[in-house]
């Protein structure tokens, strides 16, 4: 009896073995035929593209590497010596793994498209990138749509390769006109959020590094997800606001049709204070700094208040953060012109008195 159950081990263990050496074997040559594609296309476009290559093995070495090992599985399962129960229970194990794998090159290659576009049209190549920040707003938000298409249907097949699931999913269909009211009720907020992200990518209220003035907040897109938007702030802070915000209320676009920006100064001095000479002032402060982008420049007496007239400075920068260090620039050198040049022209307060003598003090006792 021992050596009769001894036996029976044994065939039973060069059953298992020969299944698992024939898996090991399409595993194994799965790895090595990924490992030549990807030597084959570094050979190919290590100078030709080579942007396009670093970018396709940062992103599919890895879904490949577990696709094509899978690949080589499926094809060997009917080789296996083993019942028909178990090879068909390892079948669907490897069809739902294959859909697994198939979705994670999908994903991939979006990220791949994504490196090349942003590659081309880099929004950080000069100062008026408008046309950059238009097409990598609406390539981001298409791609996010298509990842989540992506694992929704992988996420469906999967579930439809169980005959239950199938079964209750053909049920499901009768009554789907009441069940797409309740759900459509429950997430109006977030299909609002979805529909006005969609308005965004095409329309284009607002892109990807714009300069917006939000609540009284002054800060960048720095980015677009499918139901909010975070503005990066002049303090490195982070405001979040849900996509709808933007096509509900209003905001200030500081870059909607370019970057360039008009930069105000105001002063306030003396009557006496001559205006010419701050004038030529000021223009010699604009011709030596290249923060001025040599588009306009002017200063003009826009009031006459009681006690000071007030004086605005007009130029033009290239973007808004050069036309703050510019705004800087000019009030700290037009100030300091008046300073040296005309000390008694800063605003003061003038007291007159007539008649022979002082009036006498209050008794302050």
């Amino acid at each position: 009896m021992p050596m009769r159950y001894l036996e029976a081990i044994h065939d039973r263990l060069d059953y298992l073995m020969g299944g698992l050496a024939i898996l090991a074997v399409a595993v194994a040559a799965g790895i090595i035929v990924k490992f030549l594609i990807f030597k084959s296309l570094e050979a190919y476009n290590r100078r030709q593209n080579p942007v396009f290559f670093k970018s396709l093995t940062v992103h599919l070495s890895r879904p490949f590497g577990f696709f094509i090992p899978l690949l080589f599985v499926s094809i060997v399962l009917p080789a296996l010596p083993y019942g028909t129960t178990l090879v068909e229970n390892l079948r669907r194990l490897v069809e739902i793994l294959d859909i697994i794998a198939f979705a994670w090159i999908l994903v991939a290659c979006t990220n791949v498209a994504r490196d090349l576009v942003r590659h081309k049209y880099n929004i950080e190549q000069k100062p008026d990138n408008m046309r950059e920040r238009r097409l990598i707003t609406q390539l981001q938000f298409l791609r996010k749509v298509t990842v989540v298409t992506i694992i929704f249907i992988a996420t469906a097949l999967i579930l439809l390769s169980f005959d239950p699931v199938r079964k209750l999913g053909t049920g499901l269909l009768t009554s789907a006109g009441v069940a797409g009211v309740v759900v459509g009720f429950a997430a109006q907020t977030s299909i609002a959020n979805l529909l006005a992200g969609m308005q965004i990518a095409f329309t284009q209220p607002i892109r990807l590094d714009d300069v917006l003035v939000v609540e009284g907040e002054f800060g960048r897109v720095e980015e677009i997800t499918l139901t909010y938007v975070v503005l990066r702030l002049w303090d490195h802070r982070r405001l979040i606001l849900p996509l709808n915000y933007f096509i509900q209320k209003p905001f200030q676009n500081w870059t909607r049709t370019g970057s360039d920006i008009l930069a105000t100064v105001h002063f306030y001095t003396d009557y006496t204070m001559p205006i010419e000479p701050l004038r030529q002032e000021f223009d010699r402060l604009l011709a030596a700094t290249d923060l001025w982008n040599g588009q306009a420049s002017v200063l003009q007496v826009t009031d006459s208040k009681e006690r000071t007239l007030e004086l605005r400075a007009l130029m033009s920068a290239q973007n808004s953060a050069l036309a703050w260090d510019l705004r800087c620039y000019i009030r700290e050198g037009l100030i300091y012109f008046i300073q040296k040049n005309y000390p008694d022209a800063l605003p003061k307060t003038r007291s007159e008195f007539t008649g022979e003598k002082l009036p006498p003090l209050a008794d302050l006792s």
